[in-house]
């Protein structure tokens, strides 16, 4: 269910009221009343934040019941130039616990959906060859292999229930649309699907997973989503990148390359969930 504290700004997943105690009732009622069929992760995910920080900006993940036969997952940039250890500029140095823990979480999931013949759309960010997107350096390029799903989503290329949308931008709805045709990619698919529900996870949180997220939103608000109502976005499958204030001085960055890791990921979860999303400690999938 979605927290109270989602709940003043953001349309909930069920209909249950707004206090955590009647969440949790209702939680337990609407599980009776259809069949679980999975919970991702298996118990929700602990919420390991600045405590300062989570004062200040408070964000509130919750266990959030998704009806399978009404809902899409869409897997962000989970590919090798993001998460893979020295797989690119943008890639981390070294391996990092937060991004392992999203590809894990984002493979069983994306398992559940693919074998209760669920609908899939994976973006992957994929750019032309010296064709700059700035502030950020080269990244992605076409043919460099850091523009391929990580290893342990590479047989989603083969999936028939998944969808594959190459963008060359941050944003993952700009990015679905064709230049020539104007026709948007993830629009047709969540159109095509009949979709009620979309279940986001990825990299960056802060940066592409909100971006798309910011944007779908906006898109269901001004009725261009068909049936859609709720965004949930499930934090243990989110991931975001950490450059310290220390070595962005050292490498001679501006100021604004800055970012930490921890704080960056849960500012993007508070934007998202400010602006209506619903943030997701466990997935119960229901049938």
């Amino acid at each position: 269910m979605v927290s109270s504290d989602q709940r003043s700004s953001a349309p909930s997943v069920s209909s249950a009221s707004s206090t955590p105690e009647t969440q949790d009732a209702a939680t337990s009622s609407d599980v009776a009343a259809s069949c679980v069929v999975q919970r991702i992760p298996a118990t929700p995910a602990e919420w390991m934040t600045s405590g300062e920080l989570d004062a200040r900006l408070p964000v509130r993940p919750a266990v959030v019941p998704v009806s399978l036969p009404t809902a899409g997952l869409i897997i962000v940039d989970e590919i090798n130039g993001f998460c893979q250890a020295a797989g690119g500029a943008l890639a981390p140095q070294a391996p990092n616990a937060q991004v392992s823990r999203m590809i894990a979480l984002s493979d069983t999931l994306a398992r559940t959906f693919s074998e209760r013949r669920r609908p899939l759309l994976a973006f992957i960010d994929s750019h032309a060859p010296g064709k700059p997107e700035p502030p950020y350096p080269a990244h992605c390029e076409q043919g460099s292999g850091e523009d391929e799903l990580v290893a342990e989503l590479a047989w989603l290329e083969e999936e028939p229930q998944a969808t594959l949308v190459r963008k060359d931008c941050i944003n993952g709805y700009v990015g679905a649309i064709d230049p020539h045709t104007q026709v948007n990619a993830l629009q047709e698919w969540v159109s095509d699907e009949g979709l009620e529900t979309l279940v986001v996870v990825g990299i960056c949180t802060d940066i592409c997973v909100m971006d798309l997220v910011l944007t779908l939103l906006s898109a269901r608000n001004h009725g261009l989503l068909g049936k859609v109502r709720d965004i949930v976005v499930l934090e243990p499958g989110c991931a975001t990148y950490d450059l310290p204030a220390e070595v962005v001085a050292q490498l001679g960055l501006p100021d604004t390359a800055t970012h930490p890791q921890a704080d960056s990921h849960h500012i993007g979860l508070y934007c998202m969930a400010a602006r209506g999303a619903v943030i997701a400690s466990q997935l119960e999938l229901t049938s």
